[in-house]
């Protein structure tokens, strides 16, 4: 199984691609993606390109990406994810592929053992778990990778969810 996770941002996309089963994943490419300062429509156009791009390149059988965590105090944040994950699901929507949801807990507790882990706890864990190449790292490509190895270790029901 050849898993595209992506943790969607405005800001800032990590992509990563996993394939292999829950018990021996194994990296096979990952990036953080900064979208161009400026217009909104522009800079969706590059997530969804950048998503694009990365289904033709790595020909995945799922897309997995996070749930929106929304509260009360990052609503302006949220609702900037959420426009990036809409040119997420647009992208694997257009090439086809299954799209799988997780959520943070899910994730924590795939990489961790543990549901509320933080967010260190997670980073330090994921080179445990599969070998990466050396390079700095931002959060946002560690936690695609988590997401990838949270939708390897999830059976799907055949509706993809």
């Amino acid at each position: 199984m050849r898993i595209l996770a992506i943790d969607p941002g405005y800001d800032r996309m990590g992509l990563a691609v996993v394939e292999g089963d829950p018990s021996r994943p194994t990296h096979v490419w990952s990036d953080c993606v900064l979208p161009p300062k400026g217009a909104r429509e522009e800079r969706l156009q590059h997530v969804h390109d950048a998503v694009a791009d990365a289904i033709r390149t790595y020909v995945p059988d799922r897309v997995a990406i996070e749930t929106l965590f929304w509260s009360t105090n990052n609503k302006r944040s949220a609702l900037g994810v959420a426009e990036a994950r809409g040119a997420v699901l647009s992208a694997a929507g257009e090439a086809g592929v299954p799209v799988s949801e997780h959520s943070p807990q899910q994730v924590k507790l795939a990489v961790t053992g543990y549901g509320n882990a933080d967010k260190k706890a997670v980073a330090l864990m994921i080179p445990r778990l599969l070998s990466l190449p050396p390079k700095q790292r931002l959060d946002d490509e560690l936690d695609a990778i988590a997401i990838a190895i949270a939708s390897l270790s999830q059976r799907l029901s055949p509706s993809g969810t």
